[in-house]
């Protein structure tokens, strides 16, 4: 066994006074750290591991000022940070980007239950930019205390150099660097007294039932306003239509006036500009883990980024001339080798079935043939119980119920990895249709809730079209 994961169950032990009876490593984010569920009596919590002194010690700070200022943050059950791990309240898998993917039918549909979860954060988000900025100790902020040049040009240069260098984007790099000087000072020019929570986007807020939850703010530092909500509304691959931007960006301003008076014409005077360096910023990030580190799924936001900076090309809305960052930037948007990690991931339609073994297994439509059919029936059968026969593997106790089954776990993350290999192999070579099925008794809790579970993990990950049938329960 890692050492690492001994050391996250004996602090699970020391938290709860129970042993961990199960140990699930979690899909790797953006990030470094290592996540891992742990499970026993007491319930389940998040481990993590990360390495780094300053980061962790960010987090932990600023979660527990979060806490106390009653926003929704996970707890933080237990800490050991001279090992470099800490546990975690266990807020489940769903996130609002997940919720999105799962629930929208097309580009253009965006649902509105998915809509009440944005309005939702951001009726939050002034919250932690004015509430919770009071007291903060900024002094832990990691790596900077407060969004300036310095941070800024960080961002510009990681542009510069992942994304345009490794993407062989052609440029005048003098010319460049004085139209990111005019960018920074305009921007500068901005009041930055509040909490920047850093990546306030989708994958970051947590569905949990009726309600959600905050994560991944250990970049937070003092900074402008306008800069958290434009990361929310241009997160690239959310693709979130112009007229709902508009709707909710006005829902926003409206909650912040009642936390802080808003002059809103100077608030807007700089926010297309903040928008524009975070697009900039991701892209950065996209071309480092893409190009560098070969991680060919971030690749895959780029197509989503490039439609953004033609939307906001477009409006005429920054005030400002840089003609040499507009040329480079018109030079992305218009070129081919741009959009085709899009086109390959959004060829791939995978259907996910559920199904009783009591009726027949959903044929494939597509005549493609081949595909997956996995059997539920040696799981742990909430069907055996009164208080869940007359539910689905949709509804929230039985997903609770199956949650915490160590059995379900190994099965899904088994699942997981054979359908991921042939995922990433149908993209590549620019297959249109596969079929996964999950079978079990009556068709209602098992195979509903491993087929969701599997739409939800693909969603996030690849980013396929997918469709979902359940049989049983749409009869």
């Amino acid at each position: 066994m890692n050492n690492y994961e001994e050391i996250l169950k004996n602090l699970y032990l020391k938290w709860s006074s129970t042993p961990a009876s199960s140990f699930e490593w979690l899909p790797a984010s953006g990030s470094y750290r290592r996540y891992y569920r742990i499970t026993g009596e007491k319930g389940s919590a998040i481990g993590v591991l990360n390495e780094d002194l300053k980061e962790n010690k960010a987090f932990l700070a600023f979660t527990r000022h979060f806490l106390k200022a009653g926003l929704p943050v996970p707890a933080v059950y237990a800490e050991d940070l001279d090992r470099h791990i800490y546990l975690l309240q266990d807020l489940g898998d769903l996130t609002l980007f997940g919720m999105l993917s799962r629930d929208r039918k097309n580009r253009n549909d965006f649902p509105e239950n998915v809509l009440k979860i944005y309005r939702k954060a951001l009726y939050w988000l002034p919250f932690f930019q004015v509430k919770a900025s009071a007291g903060l100790d900024y002094s832990l902020s990691y790596p900077r205390a407060v969004f300036d040049r310095q941070s800024m040009h960080w961002d510009l240069n990681y542009f510069k150099y992942y994304f345009l260098k490794l993407a062989k984007v052609s440029f005048d790099e003098q010319k460049l660097e004085d139209d990111f000087n005019v960018l920074m000072d305009f921007l500068l020019m901005a009041e930055g007294r509040y909490f920047m929570y850093r990546d306030f986007q989708s994958r970051n807020i947590m569905i949990t039932g009726n309600d959600l939850y905050f994560i991944d703010y250990q970049g937070g530092r003092k900074g402008p306003l306008q800069y958290d909500v434009a990361s929310l509304l241009y997160d690239a691959k959310a693709v979130i239509p112009q007229k709902i931007r508009k709707e909710l960006l006005d829902e926003y301003l409206e909650n912040l006036a009642e936390q802080v008076p808003v002059d809103f014409k100077e608030f807007l005077k700089y926010y297309d500009g903040f928008v524009l360096i975070r697009i900039i910023q991701a892209l950065g990030a996209y071309g480092f883990r893409g190009y560098y580190e070969k991680k060919s799924h971030f690749l895959q936001s780029i197509p989503y980024a490039m439609e953004n900076l033609r939307v906001l090309l477009g409006s005429g809305r920054i005030p400002l001339r840089i003609p040499a960052l507009t040329g480079v930037l018109q030079k992305m948007i218009v070129n081919p080798a741009f959009m085709q990690y899009s086109r390959h991931a959004g060829s791939l339609t995978v259907t996910i079935n559920s199904f009783s073994y009591k009726e027949e297994n959903p044929p494939d439509e597509s005549g493609n043939g081949g595909g997956f059919v996995f059997d539920c029936r040696a799981l742990p059968n909430p069907g055996r119980y009164e208080e869940y026969i007359h539910l689905t593997g949709k509804d929230q106790a039985v997903i609770d119920f199956l949650k915490k089954e160590p059995e379900v776990a190994e099965f899904l993350a088994n699942s997981f990895a054979l359908v991921d290999q042939s995922v990433r192999n149908y993209i590549e070579r620019e297959f249109t249709n596969l079929v996964v099925s999950f079978g079990c008794t009556g068709g209602w809790h098992r195979s509903v809730y491993c087929a969701e579970e599997l739409a939800r993990h693909l969603s996030e990950k690849f980013s396929p079209n997918i469709r979902i049938n359940h049989k049983s329960i749409t009869q």
